[in-house]
């Protein structure tokens, strides 16, 4: 399954939500679960509130599921596509090979 990193960031709507957040997380992680997602979050300090480490079935699952996550308006996120090592070495290996 494919890997992003995605770095969020609390909106003035989320942090006047912030008495929510326990139930929605909860019920964020069914969603993203049932939908065959795998998510690992950690709370942050500095310039972001939250990092997260996710795997997707694919790219547009996860455009979709970061475009209902930023349409709530609780959140923020930057969504960046990642490769294992094994994955990037792949890669590097096809692209000298040639």
């Amino acid at each position: 399954m494919p890997h992003y990193i995605v770095l969020v960031n609390f909106t003035d709507q989320g942090i006047r939500n912030m008495g929510n957040l326990r139930q929605d997380l909860a019920s964020r992680d069914q969603q993203l679960a049932a939908a065959g997602f795998k998510v690992q979050r950690y709370f942050t300090l500095g310039q972001y509130d939250i990092v997260a480490v996710v795997e997707a079935p694919d790219d547009e699952a996860m455009t979709t599921m970061a475009l209902r996550i930023g349409s709530a308006g609780d959140l923020r996120t930057t969504t960046l596509k990642a490769f294992t090592q094994d994955e990037f070495l792949d890669l590097m290996e096809r692209a000298t090979s040639s």
